[in-house]
């Protein structure tokens, strides 16, 4: 997973027409470091989308722009437009990653 680290880079990253997967995250956050601990297969299996990292202290107005209040979150982007997103609440656990991974393939 390749990180941004700045907003040039994420603005192209989101505006190509490949499927980018960005997950927000911190180093501070415990349920950001349970999700690394389960995220590879899924990467791998989820090979559809292009997957980086953005940690949402460095690019905070990202994640303001794009309603990022929790984390970890994962989005979804095509062509500039954010196609889903999957809210901290709920990606807890590998389950969870995958289902929302299955109702936007």
């Amino acid at each position: 997973m390749k990180s941004i680290t700045t907003v040039e880079e994420f603005n192209k990253v989101i505006n190509s027409e490949n499927k980018s997967l960005i997950k927000f995250q911190a180093g501070w956050c415990p349920d950001c470091t349970r999700m690394d601990m389960f995220i590879d297969p899924i990467v791998k299996d989820y090979d559809m989308y292009t997957w980086y990292d953005v940690d949402r202290d460095v690019l905070p107005e990202i994640a303001e722009k794009y309603e990022v209040m929790g984390i970890p979150s994962l989005l979804i982007f095509q062509n500039g437009e954010k196609k889903a997103h999957l809210h901290s609440a709920n990606a807890k656990t590998p389950d969870q990653v995958t289902d929302f991974l299955e109702t936007v393939k």
